[in-house]
């Protein structure tokens, strides 16, 4: 029993922070899935883009952690039950009690962290789901280790494994959900390129003002207005950006897309001023601009 408390203690904590990072991961996946599935009219528009990146992490999390989780804990149940007869060691025991309490204390912030969301005007339908959510993976969780301390699964081993096996299923259909809700990695590859185009076209927007302010007039071409700076290039496989005049103050950039951009029209941020709207849709898209006669530089 000496011989193996220490490595079993270093196992059940290894095991319990993989634990706390996949049910952490896991919880964090359904709230961005239910965000998702139930989008709110009056959120702003950067937040189903939040929600497909907590999806993102909490997938590449559990991918991670949970099969740790699951290494981790068999190792440790059976160095148990080959020198302890499945008993925890005081010290994992203290482990487990100590994790036991944290399980409570974060359910309990959770819920009336969700009661705040709600109280503010979260749909009705996410709160409800949220919350189940929350009872039925921590009030799980919660209800295995407790079992568990108390040497429950001393001599019914096969009842852990419904427990391992449950587990698994909940995980695994929420990663298979939660991927069809967001894009694959070329595509989101293609949307951050697009993203890349509208700040290039915005830089290429300003250089040309101030060509205008110190020049008096548009540049014949666009590498006129870089003639001391680097021209942005489109990416490879792109179209080349296009600088066309349309009259003496007026002018539009073109660029190709791939995707269409968020809905900009949900921004807590009223832009009326078409110079500084870049919303576009799949495909070819210029961007007709008139210069800011009214910006001032020092010279």
């Amino acid at each position: 029993m000496k011989t193996s408390s220490p490595k079993n203690f270093i196992l059940q904590l290894g095991s319990l922070i993989a634990l706390y990072a996949s049910v952490t991961s896991l919880l964090i996946l359904i709230f961005g899935i239910t965000n998702l599935k139930f989008p709110d009219e009056i959120a702003y528009y950067y937040e189903d883009e939040s929600a497909r990146q907590a999806v993102r992490n909490s997938i590449a999390m559990l991918v991670v952690f949970f099969p740790t989780y699951l290494i981790f804990t068999r190792v440790s149940n059976q160095d148990r039950r080959m020198f302890s007869q499945g008993a925890y060691s005081t010290f994992a025991k203290w482990l487990v009690y100590i994790s036991i309490l944290v399980g409570i204390l974060i359910l309990l912030v959770d819920l009336v962290v969700l009661m705040n969301f709600f109280l503010n005007g979260e749909i009705t339908t996410r709160f409800i789901t949220k919350v189940f959510a929350l009872l039925i993976v921590v009030g799980i969780t919660l209800h295995y280790y407790i079992l568990d301390v108390r040497g429950y699964f001393q001599k019914r081993v096969d009842k852990a494994l419904y427990f391992a096996v449950g587990a698994a299923v909940l995980v695994f259909s929420s990663l298979l959900i939660g991927y069809s809700y967001i894009e694959t990695p070329s595509e989101v590859r293609e949307i951050r390129l697009d993203e890349q185009q509208v700040t290039d076209l915005q830089d290429m927007y300003w250089v040309i003002n101030e060509y205008y302010q110190a020049n008096g007039g548009l540049p014949e071409t666009i590498q006129q207005a870089y003639r001391e700076g680097k021209l942005p290039e489109a990416p490879t496989k792109r179209d080349a950006y296009q600088f066309n005049i349309i009259d003496d103050t007026t002018f539009e950039l073109c660029a190709s897309f791939v995707a269409s951009s968020p809905d900009r029209d949900r921004s807590y941020i009223p832009v009326t001023e078409k110079n500084y709207r870049w919303e576009h849709e799949e495909g070819q898209k210029c961007f007709v601009r008139t210069i800011e006669t009214s910006i001032k530089l020092n010279n």
